[in-house]
């Protein structure tokens, strides 16, 4: 599972879910799995989700995990 800070950056910017999804291009079921930790974004969607932030990719994904897990 990787760990992602897409809910606090949502919650500070008070954008929804849905509004995140529509904004990069998937479903709002593919951001709540994101969230809750079922499903690793692509390299490409996590730089979509990063670049919405004005972040770099490593500042919304920890990394560590997946690093030090395989």
């Amino acid at each position: 599972m990787m760990k992602t800070r897409i809910p606090e950056l949502r919650k500070a910017r008070k954008i929804s879910q849905e509004e995140l999804a529509r904004s990069v291009g998937v479903t709002r079921q593919t951001i709540t799995s994101i969230e809750v930790g079922k499903y690793t974004a692509s390299l490409v969607l996590a730089y979509k989700i990063a670049k919405y932030f004005d972040l770099m990719i490593e500042e919304v994904f920890d990394f560590e995990e997946e690093f030090n897990n395989g």
